[in-house]
């Protein structure tokens, strides 16, 4: 049924259900049998909400194109170079600034907030796991992640793509 407040008077408003006695149009005035609303009638306005629950196909975020755009960056920044505590900061953040502006500039992901991870360390005989853990919506959620290595530097990135409804 539609919903009509009525007010009498200033003070007392009631609320009633009547299918049968009115209408709805296409901007949510609700009418009476002869089209029009009651003299004195408060008319509320019904608005659905906009909110976006999920992203268009062209909108996803698809692990494998952020995976070409990390490891393309890795390696513009890290190829050919030796291992350098100082400058390791900058390489950093340099690397993950740039994957995070490129996957929002040559991706189609508007409501995708971009987390990018990345750690570089010396090579030096020794072990390395690099893991996350996250809560998220699988249906949306994901992430891509790379691994570079020469002589004397690996590192690894990752890349969180997490959708805003």
């Amino acid at each position: 049924g539609q919903l009509s407040w009525n007010g009498t008077s200033s003070r007392s408003t009631h609320c009633q259900t009547r299918a049968h006695k009115m209408a709805t149009t296409n901007i949510g005035t609700v009418l009476n049998d002869d089209e029009g609303p009651k003299p004195n009638q408060q008319i509320v306005d019904v608005i659905l909400p906009t909110y976006i629950m999920k992203p268009a196909e062209e909108e996803m975020f698809y692990p494998s194109v952020v995976k070409r755009i990390s490891k393309e960056v890795t390696e513009k920044h890290l190829a050919g170079k030796e291992y350098d505590e100082d400058a390791t900061k900058e390489w950093v953040v340099a690397i993950a600034d740039e994957i995070k502006n490129r996957c929002k500039e040559e991706l189609n992901m508007p409501r995708y907030k971009i987390i990018v991870q990345v750690t570089v360390g010396q090579v030096k005989d020794q072990g390395v796991r690099v893991c996350s853990r996250c809560l998220w919506d699988t249906s949306v959620d994901n992430y891509a992640s790379t691994n570079f290595e020469n002589e004397s530097i690996w590192c690894s990135t990752m890349v969180f793509g997490l959708y805003t409804e």
